[in-house]
């Protein structure tokens, strides 16, 4: 998973000024932290795309989408953040407006799942330890001959 810079999109910036009413409803519960404590930015530039909500810790993209949205251009987007290892979600206008409680449940449990994956991953970092037999073992370390002492 490579590093993802922001680039600075003047697009973005209108964006967050003329933010649909579904965006507006979504950012009010998404915004300083009230999410389970994630931090959460409005139409924020990922590389040559702009995400309606994005959760850098929890490498996660929220989309807002109403009739205006192309599938072809949301299809290379989400291809694009996926390889950038972003996890996309989608809900329609609608069901943000009339469905608030089911569609943070469900970027809830989505957080939850990474954050679940991320600690696994902490307490078993590598997936095949090393055996402790073998090279380095105890009794098995060969020994130096100190420096100037022939053999």
């Amino acid at each position: 998973m490579g590093v993802v810079r922001r680039q600075i999109n003047k697009h973005a910036s209108r964006l967050r000024r003329e933010m649909t009413d579904a965006e507006r409803a979504l950012w009010l519960e998404l915004r300083n932290r009230r999410l389970l404590d994630y931090k959460f930015r409005s139409q924020w530039s990922l590389g040559p795309h702009v995400a309606d909500f994005c959760c850098l810790a929890g490498r996660l993209v929220v989309e807002v989408d109403g009739s205006q949205h192309n599938e072809n251009v949301d299809a290379a987007r989400t291809a694009w953040l996926k390889a950038n290892g972003f996890r996309v979600i989608r809900f329609w206008n609608n069901d943000v407006l009339t469905n608030m409680e089911g569609v943070l449940a469900v970027i809830a449990e989505v957080l939850e799942a990474r954050g679940k994956k991320e600690k696994q991953q902490e307490e078993d970092p590598h997936p095949s330890p090393l055996p402790q037999a073998g090279e380095g073992a105890k009794g098995t370390r060969r020994q130096r001959p100190s420096p100037g002492v022939a053999q």
